[in-house]
């Protein structure tokens, strides 16, 4: 492949994964990132791929789309696949992981990598040249107006969960479980009665939301819904929801609580644990309330507490292809959650799609077709369908078409799909041996 040079804009995911998919292909790349100099509201780490919501990159077995995705991406050479694996934390059927250690880890491959640059700048344009936008959804400024010239922009709001230290827990007052014993003891379940939760419904309803500006209920994104909001739906709307029981015992009664908070360890040493499920826009003093209300989190100490902000995306069907690449410009790309793909993982795919394709026409070959009945496909084609009501959307098994037999059992044919979606993205990495030749 000829020598080449590309801008990657944003150290995200997204931006990470492309750069090392550009880098690992012989395209010399520069990573430009604005931190540590300047921070978005979201953000509190200087190093690449920051984690700013959850640590959990969700299921992880092939009958769950987002543990099909990540399998697709493993086989795929992914760099946050690779960091993932080396600081993962117990999180029983997801894959959930050390945020220092993860964010760590591919800041240190991306800045030994000798083709890889990194500047630190805030841009203001869009850059000149081949390129890949990855700056995420908080983008902002001139670089952000320049971007809605061009492509017209969308948003929706977003928040995420408190964290408690693990010493503050009363251990005497929740239990270890994963739901189904699926995992072992990976999870904190702190057991509710029905009065414990009527109680805690109403303190919830009641507490004062911090404003944030131009929010509106119906701009939520569903898979990020702050706890407050789902109350609002009615009063057994979150047991139905994040504090659902089904699946776990108390070993106290030996029997389902009538709700349950799970607690997820949050880092590799167990000193942190996130509130699963627990998103939120309540004020600060209100969140140390309402959620110490909660059993065992009566005197839990808060090493982050909930926030809520703004996230950005773009109206990306008609402005995008299916390799993220823009229609009428081959060698710019947008990737991450800006591109209206929703998640950790489901970013990390769209920058690696972008990368591999933008060092594919860079080096003259043909795009990668990235079959449409795999996660990654799908995603790709998702973004760059036409969609009158184009929302972020997370990976899921309607994306990819449907099977040609019948198979009985939701699960057995999720894994029907996943199996063949392997398949083929096996075919395309041994076709395509000029992309995929060392992935």
């Amino acid at each position: 492949m000829p020598e080449a040079r590309a801008t990657v804009a944003g150290a995200g995911l997204a931006g990470c994964e492309a750069a090392w998919q550009l880098a690992k292909r012989g395209v010399a790349v520069t990573l430009v990132d604005m931190k540590p100099g300047r921070m978005t509201p979201a953000h509190t780490s200087p190093l690449f791929a920051e984690l700013v919501c959850s640590n959990s990159l969700r299921g992880a077995r092939l009958e769950n789309a987002p543990g099909l995705l990540k399998e697709e991406l493993r086989r795929l050479g992914s760099l946050v696949m690779e960091a993932a694996g080396h600081s993962a934390v117990p999180a029983g059927g997801a894959l959930a992981v050390d945020r220092e250690q993860f964010s760590g880890y591919i800041t240190e491959k991306l800045r030994a990598h000798p083709l890889v640059e990194i500047r630190e700048a805030e841009l203001d344009a869009v850059p000149e040249g081949p390129c890949v936008i990855a700056t995420g959804p908080l983008t902002a400024g001139a670089l952000a107006d320049a971007i809605a010239r061009e492509a017209g922009t969308l948003h929706f709001f977003d928040a995420a969960a408190p964290i408690v230290t693990a010493d503050s827990i009363d251990m005497g007052r929740v239990f270890r479980a994963s739901r189904y014993g699926k995992g072992g003891d990976d999870y904190l379940n702190c057991p509710l009665t029905r009065d414990e939760y009527d109680a805690f419904i109403a303190a919830l309803l009641g507490a004062e939301c911090a404003p944030v500006h131009g929010f509106e209920e119906n701009m939520l994104f569903e898979g990020c819904m702050p706890i407050e909001s789902i109350a609002r739906r009615g009063h057994m709307a979150a047991a139905f929801g994040p504090m659902k029981p089904v699946g776990l015992t108390d070993p106290r009664t030996g029997r389902e609580p009538f709700a349950a908070v799970q607690l997820r360890q949050d880092d590799a040493a167990g000193s942190l644990y996130n509130i699963v499920g627990f998103q939120t826009r309540l004020r600060f003093p209100e969140q140390r309330r309402v959620f110490g209300m909660l059993p065992g989190l009566g005197n839990a100490e808060f090493a982050r507490l909930g926030v809520m902000h703004r996230n950005t995306f773009l109206q990306s069907p008609g402005f995008l292809d299916r390799t993220f690449g823009v229609l009428d410009k081959p060698l710019r790309f947008f990737a991450g959650q800006m591109t209206g793909v929703e998640g950790y993982v489901e970013s990390a795919s769209s920058g690696l799609t972008a990368g591999v394709a933008l060092a594919a026409r860079l080096g003259g070959l043909p795009d990668p077709e990235f079959p449409a009945d795999t996660m990654t496909g799908a995603l790709g084609r998702y973004v760059s369908t036409p969609n009158r009501d184009f929302q972020p959307m997370n990976a899921n098994f309607g994306l990819l078409p449907a099977l040609d037999r019948r198979v009985k059992g939701k699960q057995q044919r999720y894994l029907a799909l996943a199996e063949r979606a392997l398949q083929s993205l096996g075919h395309l990495v041994e076709t395509r041996a000029d992309l995929f030749g060392g992935a």
